[in-house]
């Protein structure tokens, strides 16, 4: 996987294929996400705002200025230097598998002089972050996680009471994206969260790619 900010996804082979690494690119189911500056080109092309739609996105999940946000699968960071923007008092975690991809992000904070942005090493079963966050995005990354039910329950131990966890991922109509058999219906989702311990808070329609949902698990609400 390689999206409070805390936040933020992608398919990947061999031993990453269990976590979000690079996952916020519609094409690059069964890829690993070395070489983060040629996948910089794919994942941070400015044509994908007009469907992946970043503003809007952060505008809907309304992040106080001090939210703490964890980005898993942050990638190059193209939703992980956006929720900086908008939570300047606060602080993102920018969380990848992929060494380079976090080697990159460390430097293009460093580079733009985004003293709130923290690249964060995770693992396939940890995003092993700092501190809780008020938000967890997930970019294109669910449909890479194995052990989906483990990894969520332990998810939430990383939230904040009144913590939410965001997920962003390709419907099964959408013509971007990863191979019809890769992805995996929001019905799905929501049923597997259900499962872990979450309820679905939130649905937006607005993406036209992708479905937009947001947890919050079951016990944790302030």
């Amino acid at each position: 996987m390689s999206k409070s900010v805390i936040v933020l996804a992608v398919a990947v082979a061999s031993a990453s294929l269990a976590v979000p690494a690079a996952a916020q690119s519609p094409t690059t189911h069964q890829h690993r996400f070395s070489g983060a500056e040629q996948w910089a080109h794919t994942f941070d092309d400015p044509s994908r705002d007009a469907w992946q739609k970043p503003h809007e996105v952060i505008q809907a999940l309304a992040l106080k200025p001090d939210a703490v946000v964890a980005d898993i699968g942050s990638g190059t960071g193209y939703f992980t230097v956006r929720l900086a923007n908008m939570v300047p008092k606060g602080r993102v975690y920018g969380v990848d598998v992929e060494p380079d991809m976090v080697k990159y992000l460390a430097e293009r904070a460093k580079r733009e002089h985004r003293g709130n942005v923290v690249a964060v090493a995770g693992t396939p079963n940890d995003p092993r972050l700092p501190e809780k966050a008020d938000l967890i995005l997930m970019v294109d990354v669910f449909h890479h996680i194995e052990e989906r039910a483990a990894y969520f329950r332990g998810l939430a131990t990383a939230l904040k009471p009144g913590g939410r966890v965001a997920i962003i991922d390709f419907r099964m109509d959408s013509p971007e994206g990863p191979p019809r058999p890769a992805r995996i219906a929001p019905e799905q989702v929501i049923a597997e969260l259900k499962s872990a311990g979450y309820a679905l808070a939130t649905q937006y329609e607005f993406l036209p790619n992708q479905y937009f949902l947001v947890f919050t698990p079951e016990g944790n609400r302030s």
